[in-house]
Order: C-alpha cells, then structure tokens, then sequence
C-alpha cells in the first residue's frame, strides 16, 4: 500500500482548475516526503521538456515513487481527444499519449486515462465513437506491453464527459480492448456520483481495478466534507487491494494545506487497515 499525492510537472500550465501540487519540481517532491508521502502521481502535458534523469534522481532523493503518470491534460488543456471527429486531433492525442507512455516506461509508472478518451458528439454515431475509442485503446495498449506499462481508464462524471461513465461501462471498454494491460481504476470522486453505492462497486468490480483516486465529495481534500474513508478503505482491503491511493483533489485554500489535510485524515486510516 502506498500513499501519494498528484503533482504537475513544470511544462503544465499553472493554474487554479489543476488538482496538482504545482511549482519547481524539487520543492514539490521534498514538501510532500517531509510530510511522510510515499509517492507521487505526476501530472505531465510535454514530457520531452522534462529532464528525464533529474526527475528520477529527485524521486529517489526525496524516498518517493512515481506511481502513475496522468494524461488529463492533454485534453484540459489542448483539447485532444481519442473520439473528436477531427482525425489529425485524434492522431495527435495517441502521439502524444504514447510520449507519455515512453515517460511512464522509464520512471517505472503507469498511465491513466481520464478526459482524453473524449465523448459522445453530434458529428459521430456513438458506435463510431466507441470504436474510435476501442481501436486508440487497442493502439496505446499494444505499444504500453513493451515498456512495461500498465493503462488505467477512469471512468469520469457525466458532469466531466458524457463518455464512459460508470464501471460497468469501464468494464465493457475493457472487455472490447482485450488487452491485459489495459485495466481499470477507481476515483471515489466519480464513483460517488455515478455509482448506486460506492461499496458494491468496489465489490463488483475489484478484480480489474489498478489504481485508486481519493477525494471528498466536493472534489476537495479527503476529510473535508462528508464521505467515511475509513469505510472506502477498508471495502479495498477486503476486495485484497494493497496498491496506490493518490489523492486528486483541488488545492483549497492553498496546496500546502490541501497536501497536509489530506496525510492527515488519511495516514491513520491506511495503517489501521493495512496494519502499517
């Protein structure tokens, strides 16, 4: 089990709509192992103005692991998708989806996809955009396998993407792609919002889940509003998950208090479950 927090990479626009730790790499990574984080979940955009080297050297410097590596801005920010009718954009998404594969690779992480998978749209059918969806899963899976690196897909609220919104939806996508790295993950966020109960869902669908996002309800730091974490991890433990939690929450009132609320609301929980 391993506690980590999301953090932009300084190619990432800094902005207030960014649910990351933001700023010079170096002081994001020794403020989160001061406060006694395990790991961290990168938040990358261009990859290739990163010094691949330095970021692996400061992840060992500060004792964290990079756990994932998130694409979401690759449509936050520049709008590409997977399903847009536009075929160079959808060309352009797997391009750069696949750099940040080839990021992942060598920190020894893996991806998630969240919004860049896109959505259903007037243009296409949505069988066109299930199967643009399924051949780009197919595309980034396959060229995952030789890196090593496993493909999480998040399914998201209807209030983000119209496009794969509950874990039986997930599931369907990931029966379609047929690839065994290609899997799915869990943001307590999306489930609470789209799933029936949050608790039979993990339930139901614990055997294709790689990774997990934690939040409140109201998309800010874990113990800040209503939901029972001890409760959400303890239904993991149960289902036999002893993977990563990484927060995915907006930085209010600031990202210093976001990050240290959230270990300490979270810190006791895990050790009590994991019997740390």
């Amino acid at each position: 089990m391993r506690l980590c927090y999301q953090v932009a990479t300084p190619d990432v626009k800094i902005d207030d709509s960014v649910t990351a730790y933001q700023g010079p790499l170096e002081k994001s990574f020794k403020d989160l192992s001061a406060l006694g984080y395990d790991g961290v979940e990168l938040m990358t955009l261009n990859p290739k103005e990163l010094d691949w080297e330095e970021v692996k050297s400061l992840l060992e410097k500060y004792h964290l692991k990079a756990a994932l590596v998130c694409t979401g801005e690759i449509f936050g920010q520049l709008k590409l998708s997977y399903t847009d009718p536009d075929a160079e954009i959808r060309k352009e998404a797997i391009r750069r989806t696949k750099e940040i594969i080839d990021f992942a690779g060598f920190l020894g992480s893996d991806i998630n996809i969240g919004r860049i998978r896109g959505q259903y749209n007037k243009v296409l059918s949505r069988k066109e955009t299930w199967d643009l969806a399924v051949a780009a899963f197919k595309e980034i899976s396959i060229y995952a396998q030789e890196k090593k690196v496993r493909i999480a897909l998040e399914t998201v609220t209807i209030m983000q993407t119209n496009f794969i919104n509950t874990l039986e939806e997930g599931l369907q996508m990931v029966k379609d792609v047929d690839e065994e790295n290609f899997r799915l993950m869990m943001d307590i966020f999306h489930l609470n919002l789209e799933e029936k109960d949050i608790y039979d869902a993990i339930r139901a669908y614990k055997d294709y889940n790689i990774h997990v996002h934690l939040a409140d309800n109201n998309r800010r730091y874990p113990g800040h509003c209503g939901l029972d974490f001890e409760k959400i991890i303890r239904t993991f433990r149960e289902c036999g998950y002893d993977g990563t939690y990484s927060t995915e929450i907006f930085q209010i009132p600031d990202q210093e208090v976001a990050a240290r609320e959230s270990i300490r609301h979270l810190r006791p929980i895990l050790n009590a479950v994991y019997q740390k």
